[in-house]
């Protein structure tokens, strides 16, 4: 019941619902989980009723037992009325003990499970862990390479619980087909490098290799010469920022989202990325200015004020190395253009990974690598990767002709 509201009855999801005319099959999966939530409660009441009633009844027989055999007992003189009454009270006084044990062993029993499902997961490995003696990344300059890399996805049992899955979801035992083939290229210091390429070319992939937030399978990513694998996560995560295609913000006020890159960036550092962003006239014009509150998931706020605030908070954190992941893809084409000359400052100096499926909005990046089937495909600059006449040709071209059929 809890992940169905959590889920579902979201804002997010309750809109995905009202959109799509399923409020009543929703409210009836609900109301089947909370059936079976019901009937488990009622039927643990029962047995527990039952337990307690058949307890009162042998308290209440072992008591009538004292009475009916030391009233004999009484009558013929081998006992006393006081000793008969000693009996009664000792009775009731081992019964009600007696009681609460059973009770304490139905509680205990269901203790245990919710221990062992809690500990269960306490003790499953994470999958990405500092190997011993990692190194601290210090001063990093932002040179990324790639070494022969090839990546898949484990088997579904290495890095999942089954208590964790769906009632009847099995974990698979087989690994992912290969989604990234030997693959080899460096980026400089300060070089903005952009990959293309279809939808399930690997571009993700390679850019989440970086952060490891997964890690290679064959071959090495290296940072300023370093393995990611030999650094801390710590140290890795604060050179690096990142803009996902779909930014996270918290339900709480744009300060404190700003803030979470950077806990003691003052009121002028917040003013200033809001101001490189292109959005701080919007905030300075809302009633509560800094103080105002987002939403879930940022739901008062337009997709592109959204990924804005994202892109500030990124440069918030002043990393080394900058991944952008379609930043730009929630865009109008004034905010696109506006984001764009902010990036173009804000970049100066540091390292960029710019994914992209609009092609328009990396012709100007040093290097673009052309992404196909997990490989590098094509390599080079804008205008050259189009005389080559290769996929990046045929990319371009295609974006071109859909822009000018939209426009006619």
């Amino acid at each position: 019941m809890n992940t169905t509201i959590a889920e579902r009855f979201n804002v997010a999801g309750a809109l995905l619902v009202k959109l799509f005319g399923r409020p009543a099959d929703e409210r009836d999966g609900f109301a089947a989980r909370a059936g079976r939530v019901r009937d488990i409660g009622v039927k643990s009441a029962m047995y527990g009723r039952v337990l307690f009633v058949a307890l009162g009844l042998v308290a209440a027989v072992g008591t009538a037992v004292v009475y009916w055999i030391g009233g004999n007992l009484v009558v013929s003189g081998a006992l006393t009325v006081g000793t008969v009454a000693a009996f009664v009270i000792y009775v009731g006084q081992i019964y009600q003990p007696l009681a609460q044990l059973s009770n304490a062993r139905v509680e205990v029993l269901a203790a245990l499970v919710s221990f062992e499902r809690v500990f269960e997961v306490l003790d499953f490995p994470p999958a990405i862990a500092d190997r011993p003696g990692a190194l601290d990344l210090a001063d990093s300059r932002g040179r990324v390479a790639f070494e022969h890399v090839s990546f898949r996805h484990a088997p579904a049992d290495t890095v999942s619980l089954p208590s964790l899955e769906g009632a009847g979801a099995g974990l698979g035992t087989d690994a992912s087909d290969w989604i990234l083939r030997d693959v080899s290229f460096a980026i400089e210091p300060g070089e903005v490098v952009a990959l293309v390429g279809p939808s399930g070319a690997g571009k993700t992939t390679i850019a989440l290799l970086v952060p490891r937030l997964h890690d290679v399978v064959e071959g090495r990513v290296t940072l300023d010469g370093h393995d990611v694998r030999d650094l801390t996560l710590d140290s890795l995560h604060a050179a690096i920022g990142m803009v996902t295609q779909d930014p996270h913000v918290f339900h709480d006020t744009i300060r404190a989202n700003l803030r979470y890159a950077r806990p003691d960036a003052s009121e002028d550092d917040l003013r200033e990325a809001l101001r490189a962003t292109r959005i701080w006239e919007l905030v300075a014009a809302l009633p509560d200015g800094l103080d105002t509150v987002v939403g879930e998931r940022g739901y008062r706020l337009s997709g592109g004020e959204k990924q804005r605030l994202a892109i500030a908070r990124m440069l918030l954190k002043d990393p080394a190395l900058v991944i952008l992941d379609e930043a730009t893809s929630h865009l109008d084409s004034e905010s696109e253009l506006a984001i764009q000359r902010a990036l173009a400052d804000a970049l100066v100096g540091r390292t960029a990974i710019v994914i992209a499926h609009r092609l328009s909005t990396i012709v100007g990046a040093d290097r673009i690598l052309v992404v196909d089937g997990g490989r590098i495909v094509e390599e080079g600059r804008h205008r050259n990767l189009l005389a080559a006449g290769g996929l990046y040709a045929e990319l371009y071209h295609t974006q071109l002709g859909r822009t000018a059929a939209e426009s006619a």
